[in-house]
């Protein structure tokens, strides 16, 4: 059984607890305040209890939430003030709902698109409402916006077609197409047609039929515009879009909920659904911030709880005292509560970013909990008197964890002059939180350790079984440095290959829905987001500008409110003129045909049957008339329900593709007083100013053909915004503001030390293990591929102000002359603090989250190597400490 000291020797009361000249007058003045505390405990925590929940109702009352993502940059920026200037010209343009219908044929998405688009301009929900790609003015001029060759081709389809139209528009039945099929076989087997003519036709219908004839499946009409044209419709064909500005709520997490969920039900009450051939999706800003919100917000709130878990464990491990660990687990509560309050107070809205305030709090300030229970621990292992120990504990750590605090705060304190407001306001709450937080555990948490009646240590609090580690590290010091040194300059050289990823669709969720779907309207040039928005002070400067820029080889198309002025209007308007000079009376027969019953159905498409088996030759296989007939057949003999879907799949397109073709038909020259005022309005400002808008030519998802797209557009246009300029631009002054915090954090947390410590090597022992920590972190993420990026950059600053705490302890130790820094209670702290806080950070990996989980994977990372810095590094830099006490020094 161990000797215990006896505990009124003078090593363990006198003033080598104070030996340092620079921590005495902190040494003395936290002696006071423990003491003070411990004897009035129970008046202590009265008032920790009152001030508690005066904390926590200024939080719920007064804290409120802004998700407002274009306010976490300052306004002053000259990219900002671009853009902002640019959104008051074109407010309708910013803040949307991009509303993507897909429906099975074109005809069925254009109907779907047309009925939801009325719906939802009667919500008040919607401040603006409209169409890009369709309406009046596009059902009647859409031709002529197309080259001429395909105008032409077009025309060509509906002439050849002209037979088929004619008799349907007159009996628009399963009864009509059958008695259609069947006239026009007669012309083949005179002679006067050809099979090759109608074959597109026949394997347009049998698809049809075979695609229905289950009728648990939903519904795939048949799509008269392809059959009419010739041309299988592509992804384009099927796809419409709708524009819809909500009002938003920005003092919810998802300020657009409302909207978007108006949106899914009026598409749900108007049948709009898969089972019945539409798909509505919904992405855009909007969408895209409330999913990514929802997902952070449920991300932290997980993290938050395994956070908690995970300290509460490691913290009974390293204070092996529930009773002690309950205490710093209150103490943290307060510390919290009031760190809330104070941001309640002076921002009184937390941004996306300084959100994490409470993961952060809880991260480092359990630190300062650690830190005096284990030293205490230490000290009552060694003094039987708990009084004596509590003030032996504060003498010894109580500077150390003032000039921790203070380190950390100016961490924090550096991010202010940013202008990344998000980040800034993060750092004044952080920074002010870990005073509050050292406050604390200097008040509250001896009063509670008071009460809770503590009983002696039996055992020593040190790690022991290091004294081998210790030894090696004192007597291969230089080899140790020399190791060190070498993977220092190793890690330099990887530096210029740190990879920043700009692109804030990457920290995303991808299996959400708006991100999968912006994910994939980027794949087509023509429904890419990123593009790039120029104001230009007349149209005609417009005009001229999109005529240069279409010329550079990164863009693909630059668009005007003059394009929508077709070219080659004349030849275009004779090609469609004749066209209706041939086909315009059968659109419109002067009588039309009642409905057929099914007796009258069954009749007809059977006699079509054997008309069409008449004119396959003998021996011919797999003709399409064959394989029509045999379907016509099969629906003859089925049930009067399934003859009535048959001919609802056929039919049910016909009626608004013969009024499509009497619009197309009757195009008229169109000049600028033609053009829809929703359509001029969106491209020209009341002012007369003019926007154009660049396409990216490649990858639009690609960052590096963004980063060359945008710098190539601004040799013409350098004042361009839009979303390609918004995120590098966001990027630099990230990144710069990050670069401008960690300057200012290194040189902050240098005077601090210096003014502290007052020796320029005990200053260099302190930084470099902090220095070397973030190395190795930078050199890490270049090894695996983990790239920088606006969610995990935040972890880098906060090295410096987690770092420093750990190093000042040992560092102080060091001047006080305690030897073997592994052995020490001080070393069981740092190595749980690092644990309590890895785990507070780590626990973000959690988050479904990927900007949320990158951080908090870099956090991880960044912690692993301090830990290893601060314990194998460390030891070796400061050496046997110089100062030699006549008593031996207490364990520390």
């Amino acid at each position: 059984m161990s000797k215990r000291p006896n505990p009124t020797a003078p090593e363990l009361t006198g003033p080598n607890l104070k030996g340092d000249d620079v921590a005495r007058p902190m040494s003395e003045f936290t002696a006071a305040v423990v003491g003070w505390c411990s004897r009035n405990a129970w008046l202590v925590i009265a008032l920790a209890i009152l001030a508690g929940s005066g904390f926590g109702w200024v939080s719920v009352n007064r804290l409120s939430i802004d998700t407002d993502t274009d306010r976490l940059l300052s306004e002053k920026l000259p990219w900002r003030q671009r853009e902002i200037a640019f959104d008051k010209e074109f407010p309708q343009n910013s803040d949307l709902i991009a509303v993507v219908v897909n429906g099975s044929t074109p005809e069925q998405a254009e109907s779907a698109t047309a009925a939801l688009t009325g719906k939802l301009k009667e919500s008040p929900l919607f401040t603006s409402v409209v169409r890009p790609d369709g309406g009046p003015f596009f059902d009647r001029n859409g031709l002529l916006l197309l080259p001429v060759a395909e105008v032409q081709n077009l025309a060509d389809s509906m002439i050849k077609a002209q037979g088929l139209i004619g008799n349907i528009a007159a009996d628009p039945s399963l009864r009509g197409l059958a008695n259609t099929l069947s006239l026009f076989l007669e012309g083949v087997k005179r002679g006067d047609a050809r099979r090759s003519d109608i074959a597109p036709a026949l394997t347009a219908i049998s698809g049809a039929i075979e695609d229905n004839l289950d009728p648990a499946k939903p519904l795939r009409p048949l799509s008269w515009q392809s059959m009419l044209t010739g041309r299988k419709p592509s992804p384009t064909d099927l796809q419409r879009f709708i524009q819809a500005k909500p009002v938003l709520d920005f003092s919810s997490l998802t300020p657009g909920k409302a909207a978007t969920d108006f949106i899914r039900k009026t598409a749900a009450d108007l049948g709009l659904a898969p089972a019945n051939g539409v798909t509505i999706k919904l992405t855009g800003d909007v969408p895209l911030n409330d999913e990514q919100f929802a997902t952070v917000s449920q991300g932290l709130g997980v993290s938050m709880v395994v956070a908690m878990t995970l300290v509460a464990l490691l913290l009974y491990g390293a204070l092996r005292s529930v009773r002690m660990a309950l205490a710093i687990l209150a103490t943290l509560v307060i510390g919290l509560l009031a760190t809330a309050a104070f941001a309640a107070l002076a921002v009184g809205t937390l941004n996306l970013i300084s959100v994490a305030f409470a993961i952060l709090f809880v991260g480092i300030a359990v630190d300062f909990g650690i830190q005096f229970s284990v030293r205490y621990r230490t000290q009552r292992h060694r003094i039987d008197d708990f009084r004596k120990a509590l003030d032996a504990t504060a003498h010894l750590v109580g500077p150390a964890l003032i000039l921790a605090a203070l380190a950390a705060s100016s961490g924090f304190f550096s991010f202010l002059p940013t202008a990344y407001r998000g980040v800034s306001e993060l750092g004044i709450i952080a920074g002010v939180g870990m005073m509050i937080a050292v406050f604390f555990n200097l008040t509250v948490l001896p009063a509670l350790m008071t009460v809770m009646r503590l009983g002696p240590e039996p055992r020593p609090v040190g790690f022991s079984v290091l004294a081998g580690l210790d030894d090696f590290l004192l007597r291969r010091r230089r080899l140790v440095l020399g190791i060190t040194a070498v993977l220092g300059v190793g890690t330099i050289v990887l530096l210029p290959r740190l990879n920043f990823d700009f692109n804030p669709l990457n920290l995303m969720d991808p299996h959400t829905e708006a991100v999968s779907v912006m994910l994939e309207l980027m794949k087509n040039p023509d429904t890419t987001p990123n593009t790039i928005d120029i104001l230009a002070p007349t149209l005609d400067e417009a005009g001229k500008l999109a005529d240069r820029l279409a010329k550079l080889p990164e863009v693909s198309r630059a668009v005007s409110l003059l394009s929508y002025i077709p070219e080659d209007q004349p030849e275009k308007l004779e090609i469609l003129h004749d066209t209706a000079s041939l086909i315009g009376p059968t659109l419109d027969p002067p009588d039309i045909q009642p409905p057929p019953d099914a007796a009258a159905m069954r009749s007809t498409i059977l006699k079509s049957a054997t008309a069409l088996r008449a004119v396959v030759p003998a021996g011919e296989k797999d003709a399409p008339e064959q394989r029509l007939a045999s379907l016509f057949e099969k629906v003859a003999a089925s049930s009067d329900a399934m003859l009535d879907r048959i001919q609802n799949v056929l039919l049910s397109g016909l009626t608004n593709q013969l009024r499509q073709l009497r619009l197309v038909l009757s195009a008229t020259p169109v000049t600028m007083a033609d053009l829809p005022p929703d359509l001029v309005r969106s491209w020209v400002a009341p002012d007369g100013k003019a926007r154009v808008v660049v396409f990216p030519a490649g990858d639009a998802n690609n960052n590096d053909v963004l980063r060359r797209f945008v710098a190539a557009v601004r040799t013409i246009a350098p004042d361009a915004t839009g979303t390609p300029v918004s995120i590098q631009e966001s990027s630099h002054t990230i990144v710069n503001a990050f670069l401008t915090a960690g300057i200012l954090a290194t040189l902050g947390i240098t005077i601090l030390l210096t003014l502290t410590l007052r020796r320029f090597y005990d200053v260099l022992v302190a930084l470099v293990p902090l220095l070397l920590a973030a190395l190795f972190t930078l050199a890490t993420t270049v090894i695996i591929g983990m790239p920088l990026n606006f969610a995990n950059i935040i972890a880098l600053p906060l090295l410096l102000g987690i770092g420093v705490a750990f190093d000042i302890y040992f560092v102080m130790n060091w001047r006080a002359g305690r030897p073997n820094p592994l052995q020490s209670g001080t070393a069981r702290a740092i190595v749980f603090s690092t644990l309590t806080t890895a785990s507070a950070f780590g626990s973000l990996i959690l988050s479904s989250h990927p900007g949320t989980s990158e951080m908090g994977r870099l956090l991880s990372i960044e912690m692993f190597y301090t830990l290893v810095c601060v314990l194998l590094v460390m030891p070796s830099l400061l050496g046997t400490p110089k100062r030699r006490l006549l008593h031996r020094v207490p364990e520390a």
